[in-house]
């Protein structure tokens, strides 16, 4: 498999993708609810659809575990390699017009994200990483053009102690509990899968997360930070796996340089 190509054709169908997204978030589209009471909207699917056709072509033969597909039941046998989806991250952001929403396509081998994906289309701005080759970033137009890579990297821990990626309008005592251990000078928030993203570029150090998720929101963020020389960290405080009972992340904390201790007393 050419790893460099196959990144590259992930890179292609998120941003395809983010175009049919940005094109109903900008003219509307229906909103409906799932059986699990979260919403769906047009744009998840058509996303979804764009990205399973080009992962049949690009990769044939690799399972792919989609969230819109798991919701209506489709759920495909996966081995060793599969690719993990997330059509649009953030959909409450997408409703309300925020803009903080994300495309997300990863590859998983042997429980690992190695290759990962991160589109906004509303912010312009793409992450990308291979685990064994680095991580970068490049703005999107919303005409689809695509700027010059930039590397990325975390940074070494600042002296005048850490900025941490959590929720400014809704903390929990959970977080402000964990958070406590740290000496936090600054918080920074933002919607979807860029918070691990934040991490990745060097512009915050640690993301914990102290309530559930699926495999398909992390996996892609996570392929991106582990490129970009950090790690996601489960309640037990190892690394993050994947291939989990039923794609289900209890808890994590997303790091940069930077070994954080476990979440698992805070979880419910």
């Amino acid at each position: 498999m050419d790893r460099v190509a196959l990144l590259d054709g992930l890179v292609d169908s998120a941003i395809r993708a983010g175009l049919a997204i940005l094109d109903l978030y900008e003219n509307g589209c229906a909103v409906e609810t799932k059986a699990d009471s979260s919403p769906v909207t047009a744009a998840d699917g058509a996303a979804e659809a764009i990205i399973l056709a080009d992962l049949a072509r690009l990769a044939p033969g690799i399972p792919v575990v989609a969230e819109e597909e798991v919701a209506a039941g489709r759920v495909p046998e996966i081995g060793a390699r599969y690719f993990l989806v997330d059509p649009l991250d953030g959909t409450k952001e997408f409703i309300l017009k925020r803009g903080d929403f994300t495309v997300n396509i990863a590859l998983i081998e042997d429980g690992v994200p190695t290759l990962g994906v991160v589109h906004a289309p509303a912010r312009g701005r793409l992450f990308a990483g291979d685990a064994g080759a680095g991580a970068w970033t490049q703005d999107v137009s919303r005409a689809g053009d695509a700027s010059a890579r930039r590397p990325i990297a975390v940074r070494a821990l600042p002296a005048g102690g850490i900025a941490a990626v959590a929720s400014k309008s809704h903390p929990t005592p959970e977080t402000e509990e964990y958070l406590a251990d740290y000496d936090v000078a600054d918080r920074l928030s933002i919607g979807s899968s860029l918070k691990f993203c934040l991490v990745a570029a060097g512009e915050a150090d640690l993301y914990p997360r102290l309530g559930p998720t699926m495999e398909w929101d992390t996996a892609a963020g996570d392929a991106v930070l582990r490129a970009a020389g950090g790690h996601v960290y489960g309640p037990d405080g190892d690394v993050l796996g994947y291939g989990k009972p039923r794609f289900f992340n209890p808890g994590f904390v997303a790091a940069g340089d930077i070994r954080p201790g476990p979440i698992g007393r805070l979880l419910k």
